[in-house]
């Protein structure tokens, strides 16, 4: 009796479903290699600085982030590039702890720059503004102090000026780790440039920067910076000279002759700075002032004071205006014994 075979009936489908099983699973796997590349937290512990160019293409971004460690994977910062579509912005971008591409992605997309805060005080000289900066890490005070003898910033106006002393606005600046001290500059004139034209400084600027940096270095008591204006004024109109102090100084640094303390040999020696020898205003700024006494220079008030003892010298913390040589005597011989009184010299 013939024995028959039975052929084997493979099921139909089984092989689709394999495959699709395994397409899945390397998709799934794909997926999850993604996400951990996109989303798991990578990069530096220590401090890292990135410095992202203008015109920088993502590709190029991407490649930078790779080689300094803070992203895994150049792609990965491309894929969440593709997903979010967003701008990228130029700039120094600091990175001190591991994080997501996606984060690192969101910081540069949002423009989350590094700066470093430096504040210029109302009527710092430009030695006063190199030192901060020095100390800010910033520029070197040589280099500055180089760059801040290039008027061509501020030529259209003054053509007078030899440095950019008095049009360095004084404000708080959020400056790049890597600004030049020429870009540094430039910055702190733009500002001066807005303060002014919202003033409507525009005639005379030379004078009114140069009588306004003497006000600022007179006084910090806002209401009597027109009544100290009106003493230059006045005096100028007299054809008196202007006998101020800061002016003094300010020369004698220039000569690298400051000693800390003025004597009477410099209120003495010659100078183009020098107050008590010469009438009129000194050559140009000895300081950068700020908008109330840029204000004050524009706008003195009216009076007929001729002296004045500073606020600054006065223990009492306000200054002592007269119209006579008599009255400026009595003011001194006040202000002398109100020191003593207050236990100085």
């Amino acid at each position: 009796m013939a024995v028959r075979k039975r052929k084997s009936r493979k099921k139909k489908g089984s092989g689709t479903v394999g495959t699709v099983l395994v397409a899945f699973l390397l998709a799934l796997a794909a997926a999850a290699a993604g996400a951990w590349i996109v989303l798991a937290p990578f990069g530096p512990s220590e401090e890292t600085f990135v410095q992202v160019t203008p015109g920088s293409s993502t590709t190029r971004i991407g490649q930078q982030l790779e080689a300094a460690g803070i992203v895994r994977s150049r792609y990965g910062f491309d894929a969440v590039r593709l997903w979010k579509h967003g701008i990228l912005r130029a700039g120094a971008y600091r990175f001190d702890h591991p994080a997501s591409a996606a984060e690192v992605y969101a910081r540069i997309a949002r423009g989350d720059v590094y700066t470093i805060s430096v504040t210029i005080p109302e009527g710092a000289s430009l030695f006063e503004i190199a030192a901060k900066l020095e100390q800010a890490g910033l520029a070197a005070r040589k280099d500055f102090m180089a760059a801040a003898q290039q008027t061509s910033l501020v030529a259209d106006l003054d053509p007078k000026a030899t440095s950019l002393e008095g049009y360095l606005f004084p404000d708080t600046y959020h400056l790049a780790p890597k600004s030049t001290p020429e870009q540094i500059c430039a910055t702190m004139v733009h500002r001066f440039r807005a303060v002014a034209a919202q003033m409507g400084l525009k005639d005379n600027v030379h004078d009114v920067v140069t009588l306004a940096s003497l006000v600022e270095r007179e006084t910090a008591v806002d209401d009597e910076r027109p009544l100290v204006a009106s003493v230059f004024e006045n005096r100028l109109a007299k054809a008196m000279p202007l006998m101020t102090d800061p002016a003094v100084i300010y020369g004698l640094q220039l000569e690298g002759r400051w000693r800390g303390t003025i004597y009477q040999s410099d209120l003495t020696r010659d100078s183009a700075y020098n107050t008590y020898l010469r009438k009129g205003l000194p050559p140009g700024p000895i300081a950068n002032p700020g908008a109330k006494s840029l204000r004050a220079a524009m706008q003195p008030a009216k009076t007929d004071y001729l002296y004045f003892v500073a606020a600054g010298a006065n223990p009492q913390g306000h200054s002592l205006f007269s119209r006579t040589l008599e009255e400026q005597n009595q003011n001194v011989a006040g202000y002398r014994q109100a020191v003593k009184k207050a236990g100085g010299r």
